[in-house]
């Protein structure tokens, strides 16, 4: 599955969920946008730090969520990778194994920059 397709099944799942279960989503949703929203960190190092918590998480739908708006933020490549290694030193093996996910989602959203 590309990793265009996992942001297609993110956005499927929080419209059904917006629909079934507007209050929790909601609630989700603006807790989230409250945590990203905040001054200090610009969104490319949010993003950057995403990219390291969802390959420690080991969610491919975070990884290809995070790398995409890193690299919409203006990450470059080489920050991505070096996040998902902090990943790694934090995380160990099955850290290192989520940069296969970290790296096709590198290829797939670089070349539609």
């Amino acid at each position: 599955m590309s990793m265009t397709n996992k942001l297609d099944e993110i956005k499927n799942l929080t419209s059904d969920l917006l629909k079934q279960y507007p209050s929790e989503t909601n609630a989700f949703m603006n807790f989230m946008n409250k945590a990203e929203g905040g001054p200090i960190l610009d969104m490319r190092i949010k993003e950057l730090i995403n990219v390291a918590l969802a390959v420690a998480a080991q969610c491919e739908w975070c990884i290809a969520l995070h790398v995409k708006h890193a690299l919409d933020a203006g990450a470059t490549r080489d920050e991505v990778m070096s996040a998902g290694f902090m990943a790694v030193v934090m995380h160990g093996g099955p850290a290192l194994m989520y940069l296969i996910p970290l790296r096709k989602a590198l290829d797939e959203f670089e070349t539609g920059k």
